[in-house]
């Protein structure tokens, strides 16, 4: 009889732990499946960023060198108030693409858009001047917990064939509208423009043609 009472209380209790078993297994599957990190990029160029910029002639632009700690579609924020000298990654969020080739792709279109013809370096056409780039900083520095900026500087550098015509650096920051990945992204997209016209500007003062 105990023997038959003992299986029939076992039976009884082997839906609850079946159970409980699937739940574990269902969080345990849950906690480790990754994250996907969400994607950013400049985005649209904002219609008061279209200021009347100076048609280029025809410049080849190369693509945009970068330290090696921004080459790769990580986004790197920077601790002003406690670790200033660490670039630190969002662990869930990305660029679509590097930054220097987020520069590279945002100064074309703003070439063209200008009015000007924007040529691969890779072309070769001749008696044409090459601009070169390379960027210092693509970050958001954080002066608090709070308040942020988006922050960009690169170097210009225009050749005729080996000979350097000019050569100049630009930067801009932004306030971010929050202290978060979406708020940077937003301000350095707005950093982005704002050293693009200035470089635009800048290259419409050269003697390029």
């Amino acid at each position: 009889m105990k023997t038959e009472e003992n299986t029939m209380r076992n039976r009884s209790h082997m839906p609850a732990a079946l159970l409980l078993a699937a739940c574990c297994a269902l969080l345990s599957a849950c906690a480790g499946a990754p994250q996907r990190p969400t994607l950013y990029d400049l985005g649209p160029l904002p219609a008061h960023a279209r200021q009347a910029l100076p048609a280029l002639p025809p410049v080849a632009v190369a693509a945009v060198a970068a330290p090696p700690w921004l080459d790769s579609n990580r986004m790197f924020y920077r601790l002003n108030y406690d670790q200033p000298q660490q670039p630190l990654p969002y662990a869930n969020a990305r660029w679509t693409m590097s930054p220097a080739q987020l520069l590279l792709q945002r100064i074309k279109a703003r070439i063209a858009d200008a009015g000007g013809a924007p040529l691969a370096a890779a072309e070769g056409a001749l008696n044409v001047p090459v601009l070169r780039l390379e960027t210092d900083d693509f970050s958001q520095v954080f002066d608090s917990r709070e308040a942020s900026r988006g922050q960009v500087s690169l170097r210009a550098s225009v050749y005729r064939g080996r000979t350097l015509l000019a050569h100049k650096s630009f930067a801009r920051q932004v306030p971010a509208p929050s202290a978060d990945a979406g708020g940077g992204a937003a301000a350095l997209a707005a950093a982005t423009d704002a050293v693009t016209g200035d470089l635009i500007a800048w290259l419409g003062t050269l003697p390029l043609k």
